[in-house]
């Protein structure tokens, strides 16, 4: 039994469409974040659009410029590919480009992409498709030590904590690996299982998968997913933090956010309830897994309120708190030694 692998041609066009939330494009965002010499420009279908910091670029110019693969970059809530891009898209498969997507849709399921690429000779590339015959969790406690990242809401950070954790652990010499769950961190990683799309009683077995015994000094930094208070997604966090075993868990939050992003009606959960939850949850299958951290996006904040703002939840429970991004995941990583 494997992980889903991907082996995707460079460079990169990444599409964003016309998404201007940027919490929608966050797939686009990570791969231009932290694959930035991979990525060679953006295509959006207006002025509008998310901005990812890239040159704009037609499909034309793409293909004389070399790129191998268009990745989707957007996502729609429930995973959808709007009629309004399949235009470019066939262009670009007829110009020779793959097409990446992680959507639930099927890019193999759209004949006119089907038809556009056997024109082209490229490739449809769905990451979102998990590895077969996952089995129902064992439970059974296994070697080597992980981390997850658990959330008060969707899309504020888990991923990138993770990562930042793998790069900040391997720079002190330790012994760690980032463990893909999403579609976003595949592309990077080139490799996980997308727990999202794993029937419900495989999830946990999925997730005892994506981070196998290992060496007692190891770590394995496994992304999470959703969140345990989400109404529409708590149950995929339910299944991964189980499977998961996790010895220690940080939890990621965005300053300034009061309202779970999409679901207005439900107010995002205290720090201090997504610990409790985490712990009451995650006990189950490693009694001794314990918050050994907070991990804030301050984007929204100026850098005396992020001092401030990080301080103060410092002190409130007595954990490092950091912006993985500004301030690095060291503070973290020393209650891991």
């Amino acid at each position: 039994m494997t992980k889903t692998s991907f082996q995707l041609r460079s460079p990169y066009l990444i599409f964003v469409g016309d998404e201007s939330r940027p919490t929608y494009a966050k797939t686009g965002k990570g791969v231009a974040d932290w694959r930035p010499e991979l990525c060679i420009g953006q295509l959006r279908l207006c002025n509008t659009a998310a901005d990812l910091g890239l040159p704009d670029m037609p499909v034309a110019t793409a293909s004389e410029q070399g790129v191998g693969s268009l990745i989707v970059g957007t996502a729609l809530v429930g995973g959808s590919i709007p009629d309004s891009w399949l235009d470019t898209l066939c262009e670009a498969a007829k110009s020779g480009i793959d097409i990446v997507a992680g959507l639930h849709t099927r890019l193999d399921s759209i004949q006119v992409l089907r038809d556009a690429a056997e024109e082209g000779h490229s490739q449809l590339i769905d990451i979102r498709v998990p590895p077969k015959d996952i089995p129902v969790a064992s439970g059974v406690k296994r070697t080597g030590k992980r981390l997850l990242t658990v959330g008060t809401d969707c899309a504020l950070g888990k991923k990138y904590t993770a990562l930042q954790l793998e790069r900040d652990m391997r720079e002190l010499g330790m012994d760690a690996d980032f463990r893909a769950s999403g579609q976003t961190g595949i592309m990077i990683a080139g490799t996980g299982i997308p727990i999202d799309c794993v029937v419900a009683d495989f999830i946990s077995g999925a997730a005892e998968l994506l981070s196998p015994g290992n060496d007692p000094n190891h770590w394995d930094l496994i992304e999470g997913q959703g969140g345990i208070f989400h109404p529409g997604y708590a149950a995929v966090s339910h299944g991964l933090l189980i499977g998961s075993q996790a010895d220690a868990f940080v939890v990621c939050h965005a300053a300034g956010r009061t309202q779970i992003e999409g679901w207005e009606d439900y107010p995002v959960p205290s720090i201090g309830e997504v610990i409790d939850r985490t712990i009451a949850i995650g006990s189950l299958t490693n009694r001794e897994i314990r918050c050994v951290g907070i991990s804030v996006n301050t984007l929204s904040l100026n850098a005396d309120e992020r001092n401030d703002y990080l301080a103060q939840l410092a002190s409130s429970y007595g954990l490092p708190c950091v912006d993985p991004m500004i301030t690095g995941t060291k503070a973290i990583i020393q209650q891991l030694t």
